[in-house]
């Protein structure tokens, strides 16, 4: 795992998911969905806060089954997705060939404190941290690659959109150690209402 300040920074890494985007649904939460409401919101955004922490990428494969001809990316961090390690398996089982799931792993359940995952090389025996994409490789996804570096990942943004799926990337990013608590949209009934009736007609 790389030293806290040599990873990259979350909103950068959100900023490149944004410009290459064009009409894929985007489902973010935590720490993802709440940096993601700074940029310009498309129809086909979803924040999934309030929500079930480990839930967003079976949250997304739900819409990707039902959508099958859309690109449906789903944002996790890597404490939310430990939390739910069977989605894995359960995505792969399902192969939707529309589904890509970036997970932003920064070693901490951040958005209650930073406290260290237990995937993470401080609470590790044998002193590595657990390579998620290797995981999600042995569950049956089709494409799954680490980036580390901002540069690698403005290359490979693009491609991760359009591979066959379903792709896992895990990007190394940065924990946040200021203002890190979750920020609801609000409107959650409502909010899930628009998605669902937008998803329906365009």
């Amino acid at each position: 795992m790389n030293e806290p300040n040599s990873r990259m920074d979350l909103v950068s890494t959100l900023r490149i998911l944004h410009e290459v985007r064009t009409d894929e649904v985007i489902i973010t939460s935590m720490g993802s969905g709440r940096e993601w409401q700074q940029f310009k919101q498309h129809p086909l955004d979803f924040v999934h806060v309030p929500s079930s922490m480990g839930q967003t990428q079976s949250w997304g494969l739900g819409v990707a089954l039902a959508q099958p001809t859309r690109r449906v990316v789903a944002c996790c961090g890597d404490g939310s997705l430990l939390m739910n390690l069977g989605s894995l398996v359960t995505i792969a089982n399902a192969a939707p060939p529309n589904f890509t799931l970036l997970v932003f792993d920064n070693g901490v359940y951040e958005v209650t404190g930073g406290q260290s995952t237990p995937a993470s090389t401080a609470k590790r025996l044998m002193g590595r941290s657990i390579n998620l994409a290797s995981l999600a490789e042995e569950c049956g996804f089709r494409h799954t690659e680490r980036i580390t570096t901002l540069d690698k990942w403005r290359s490979r943004a693009d491609i991760l959109l359009n591979l066959l799926g379903p792709v896992c990337a895990v990007l190394d990013v940065a924990p946040q150690t200021e203002d890190y608590s979750v920020r609801s949209p609000g409107r959650p009934k409502e909010r899930v209402r628009e998605f669902a009736e937008t998803l329906q007609t365009t």
